[in-house]
């Protein structure tokens, strides 16, 4: 017979999930660091998973979705750059994991989920977790959040044809999104920052007339997610 799991077995697995798949990874930021050990991950997958919520990759939350790998939580975090006062947009909230991670991070947090019976439950626990800086909205999430723009970060869960206008739109100057992006058969994880100032060799305009804003686009690593549905995504 399989062992109950208590709190203190979590909390272990997650400090080794830190050393071993963060820490010892490249991941730097102190503040992600902490925040990956704090948030209980467990508690954000079916109870039939929890055996297996520290482990280095993604578990399914039902739908079709997934959780994403820590460490694809954290790298894509870092790469935000969050300050305590950041207003953050997510697209794909999922089961909440990764919009706990940012509310533990940033001011405030708006999150988009297509799927009602995700966004609801996630809404649920993330009330229950006291994530009162975190917004989750049902609906399309290709489109953004106009209603909250700009956001000082915008981090796409789901892979997109190509990054949508209206996220580059909704994007504070000196901004930054962290997007997987669908380059043939695989996937591509950029990083897009918008900037301001005069064009270089490193920036491109998103239109091409002068005086439009202006963004710097880097690719980061191969990555897998599911796909990014909406208007200014794929079609159901």
């Amino acid at each position: 017979m399989t062992k109950e799991l208590t709190e203190t077995d979590f909390a272990e697995r997650r400090h080794r999930m830190v050393q071993e798949q963060l820490r010892a990874r490249g991941i730097t930021d102190e503040r992600v660091l902490a925040a990956m050990e704090k948030v209980p991950r467990h508690l954000f997958v079916p109870p039939s998973e929890r055996w297996a919520a520290y482990d280095d990759g993604p578990l399914p939350i039902g739908l079709g979705q997934t959780i994403s790998q820590p460490y694809m939580v954290a790298c894509m975090t870092e790469l935000l750059r969050l300050t305590p006062t950041d207003r953050v947009l997510e697209i794909g909230t999922g089961s909440g994991y990764q919009a706990a991670i940012l509310a533990e991070l940033a001011g405030e947090v708006w999150t988009i989920e297509r799927h009602l019976e995700l966004a609801e439950k996630a809404r649920e626990l993330l009330e229950r977790l006291g994530y009162t800086n975190v917004h989750v909205i049902a609906g399309d999430g290709s489109v953004g959040h106009p209603e909250a723009a700009p956001y000082d970060g915008i981090i796409v869960t789901c892979a997109a044809p190509a990054v949508p206008k209206p996220l580059l739109e909704q994007l504070a100057v000196g901004g930054r999104m962290v997007i997987p992006v669908t380059v043939g058969f695989s996937q591509d994880l950029r990083l897009v920052e918008r900037l301001n100032g005069a064009k270089t060799k490193d920036t491109e305009q998103a239109a091409g007339e002068e005086g439009q804003p202006r963004y710097k686009e880097t690719s980061i690593l191969s990555c897998v997610f599911v796909p990014l549905i909406g208007e200014c995504g794929y079609p159901k």
